[in-house]
């Protein structure tokens, strides 16, 4: 299996050390940057497979270097910062961000955190095997093991967090999925209670999924969860 590579774009030395030598006993490989340009470079020449961001970076913001990571690569972000506001977090989700962790933390806390983040991102092979390969839902065409998604014949690109939140809703078609089920199963366990992160990927998904105009694809019970219909 190849080695994981982890960039961390953060201006602390004590807490890029502190990341550093725990990932580094784990076997992962890390990347350090203390400025967004070098950031972004280092994305496209060393291609991690995960980022660590921080948010107060010295002459960057650190919303808008999330969202330009993200428009150029599904490479997974994790947003580690100060700043534990509601708002933050959901703006760093809409930004792309995959998670979001508040300082101080513990480092077992962003080891677990790390892992079930690249579950979601690298899934592993064989996991589709008892599904069909491909779904069709109204205009919308799904290729489980390709992970390819199109709307009306046109390739649609998703990131992996929310391929992971609409195969499981399609794969439960008709279903009503509650919010905890859903945080359980695409982010994983101990993200029972995070529901703006699924309200965010939800609200993602249908900016790409739902025409103006056309039938809702997923659809929304109050205070219960969320279905697709697919019809």
């Amino acid at each position: 299996m190849p080695t994981t590579r982890v960039l961390i774009v953060e201006d602390d030395p004590n807490i890029v050390d502190l990341i550093r030598a725990n990932l580094a006993v784990r076997g992962f490989d890390t990347l350090v940057s203390a400025d967004g340009s070098k950031a972004l470079s280092l994305l496209e020449t060393e291609q991690p497979d995960m980022v660590l961001l921080d948010l107060m970076l010295p002459e960057a913001d650190g919303f808008e270097l999330c969202r330009q990571i993200r428009e150029r690569s599904a490479v997974a972000i994790i947003v580690v910062s100060a700043r534990g506001g509601e708002r933050d977090k959901v703006t760093a989700l809409n930004m792309g961000a995959d998670d979001y962790m508040t300082k101080p933390f513990g480092i077992e806390e962003l080891l677990a955190r790390i892992l079930a983040t690249l579950r979601r991102t690298r899934p592993a092979e064989g996991t589709v095997e008892a599904a069909p390969s491909v779904i069709t839902l109204g205009d919308v065409e799904i290729d489980l093991i390709g992970q390819q998604v199109s709307l009306a014949g046109e390739e649609v690109h998703l990131t992996p967090t929310e391929f992971a939140l609409l195969r499981e809703l399609a794969l439960n078609k008709g279903k009503l999925l509650s919010r905890a089920h859903l945080l359980r199963r695409v982010w994983g366990r101990g993200y029972e209670t995070e529901t703006e992160y699924v309200r965010v990927y939800i609200r993602r998904l249908r900016s790409k999924l739902e025409p103006p105009g056309s039938p809702p694809l997923i659809i929304t019970q109050p205070r219960a969860g969320y279905r697709i219909t697919g019809e």
